[in-house]
């Protein structure tokens, strides 16, 4: 949204907002002969109309953001309409990035901004499928569990919606249900009856719904236009929700004149209709729907009396992605999935964090592989680092390879993650050691050197769901390497996501040619972390750092690397004749 005022966000809106206020979320409990005092979970509903990709997970994060910066303790549930029991085994193309929690939990992408934008902890039970919740109602019937009755979508499968969020609430202030899909989509009708029952069993007091629409813009007319909200509003009134809040999506602002013709057709309260305007920024949405007031109205319609919101540091976040000190790097991404950047979310904003860390804008170049394996390699001159992301499958992984190569001949900041850290030991393998066809089993089963193998526990496994090394793992970090340099820690854990691993068997003759094992797993010898001793900055791991960064705690592997960049950047710059201020970037004892 835009501003209004030079003051900073935080300070404005002060003579409508009370400094400090009284949070009453207690109830009371029977205990023994008395009665004690128990925290009473508000729950907070995000549905989306008319359109998918309105952003409802980046307004549910927002407004996490929001109230947790009130002193509130928050935590977040996705409720996805389809049968996939989870996105596990669902192309990026149709579903986006995997997100995968500490537990190992394969979720939606949308939990991904939920820990970026609030300190609340997402795993398995933060994200529920239409398949988990129909598989747990069978596995009950099968059980005995409904003897004798009739198992039907009301009352067994609603009852087991709502028993999932209770439990997602696990004594938190306020749950933030996200309702995936859009109203009207026929898979989402248990969901939206479950959050219609809610209401009625913990009190009109403890829930709020908020509906996020859109309001285009329509060229040909040279206006704005309301219906497409009324309709969806109108839809949602018909399972029997009537929205509390309404977060309106434009590319404009909406005038007081139209928020209370919105409000009057849809019968919400004129104060209770805001604008979700669009932004440069992901980062910027916090600070846009406070300016709104967003905040404020969710505090009225919970009774919640808490502390004015502290937005200093979401305006110093803001400040450095816009107005960066330290100019821009252009950080080359080779792999399979670049049509469709929600394929590599994280990781995106993980580069962003990295950017953030150094005052530096990041630009990025998505490279399809096999661009390159059709000799397109200049755009690779173009860069100043080069990043191999995870994948699955054969496609492209000879472009990756390609791509690793010219980094490491050519002295370009390089970082491999998953599949990234096995297309630089392949290539290591064939260019270095000299081992003709040198593979992994996963793309090559009669491969002379299989240098990335499958993983013991993985070899009798045959479903594909759910079943590869997931979750958070320990890492022990070699001293004197660039991994523990960055890390400044002996022993780490990290989100993992693979099958396949580095083949031990070559340990002895990759480390005799210089390649560096940095980290490896303590409990079962794994290879988790390889860097090269004679250049610059070229780093590769086998799980998924980009999961556990954050705005305000930018990952130490990818500040480093953007740290790299900068550096290879100015060293461009100067042996072209321009002008670079040099970026120092530590160097490690082993490089």
């Amino acid at each position: 949204m835009r501003a209004t005022s030079s003051r900073p966000i935080s300070q404005r809106g002060a003579a409508r907002r009370r400094a400090f206020r009284y949070l009453d979320l207690a109830g009371e409990r029977e205990e023994g002969n008395g009665m004690v005092r128990a925290k009473k979970t508000k729950y907070l509903f995000v549905t989306g109309g008319v359109v998918s990709s309105l952003g409802k997970g980046l307004a549910a994060s927002s407004m996490g953001a929001l109230l947790e910066n009130r002193g509130l303790e928050v935590t977040h549930l996705k409720l996805d309409p389809y049968i996939n029991v989870d996105p596990g085994t669902m192309s990026p193309f149709q579903h986006g990035e995997v997100y995968v929690t500490d537990d190992g939990a394969e979720t939606d992408l949308d939990l991904g901004h939920y820990e970026r934008f609030t300190s609340a902890k997402m795993t398995r039970k933060n994200n529920y499928t239409t398949g988990r919740i129909y598989q747990s109602v069978i596995n009950k019937e099968r059980r005995g569990e409904y003897l004798g009755k009739t198992v039907q979508v009301i009352p067994h499968i609603t009852d087991e919606i709502k028993a999932v969020i209770r439990e997602a609430a696990d004594g938190a202030d306020i749950v933030i249900v996200e309702v995936g899909g859009t109203v009207g989509d026929i898979e989402s009708l248990p969901f939206l009856e479950a959050i219609r029952q809610m209401k009625y069993d913990v009190g009109n007091e403890n829930v709020v719904y908020v509906h996020v629409t859109l309001v285009p813009y329509i060229a040909a007319a040279g206006e704005l236009k309301t219906k497409p909200t009324q309709h969806s509003v109108r839809e949602l009134r018909e399972i029997g929700i009537q929205p509390d809040i309404l977060l309106c999506r434009s590319d404009r602002e909406i005038s007081r004149e139209m928020k209370d013709k919105i409000a009057l057709f849809c019968n919400v309260d004129p104060s209770a209709v805001f604008t979700a305007l669009d932004v440069a920024s992901i980062y910027e949405v916090p600070l846009r729907l406070h300016e709104e007031g967003l905040d404020d109205k969710l505090a009225e319609l919970f009774n919640i009396w808490s502390r004015a919101p502290r937005l200093e540091r979401w305006e110093t976040i803001v400040e450095k992605v816009k107005h960066p000190r330290s100019g821009e790097v252009c950080i080359g991404v080779v792999g399979k999935y670049v049509e469709l950047v929600e394929s590599y979310k994280s990781l995106n904003e993980a580069l962003v964090h990295g950017g953030i860390a150094s005052d530096c804008r990041l630009r990025l170049e998505f490279i399809d592989a096999q661009r390159l394996e059709e000799g397109e390699l200049a755009v690779l001159d173009q860069v100043d680092a080069i990043l191999v992301p995870g994948g699955f499958g054969v496609r492209g992984t000879e472009g990756k390879i390609l791509a690793v190569r010219h980094a490491r001949e050519n002295k370009i900041p390089f970082f491999g993650i998953c599949l990234g850290l096995q297309m630089a030991v392949i290539e290591f393998a064939r260019d270095v050691l000299g081992l003709e066809r040198a593979n992994s089993l996963e793309f090559d089963e009669s491969t002379p050197h299989p240098v990335v193998t499958l993983m013991e526990s993985q070899r009798e496994v045959s479903d594909k769901g759910g079943t590869m090394r997931l979750g958070s793992y320990a890492c022990k970090l070699k001293d004197g390497t660039k991994a523990r340099e960055l890390y400044a820690q002996d022993l780490i854990h990290e989100r993992h996501r693979h099958r396949f691993e580095f083949n031990n068997g070559y340990k002895a003759a990759f480390e005799g040619s210089g390649m560096v094992f940095s980290g490896v797993n303590p409990e079962l010898g794994l290879v988790e972390m390889i860097e090269l001793n004679n250049h610059p900055h070229f780093l590769g791991c086998q799980f998924h750092p980009e999961f556990k960064s954050k705005p305000f705690r930018p990952h130490p592997l990818f500040a480093g690397f953007v740290r790299a960049a900068m550096v290879h950047r100015d060293a461009r710059l100067r042996e072209a004749g321009g002008v670079a201020g040099v970026t120092k970037l530590p160097v490690s004892k082993g490089a």
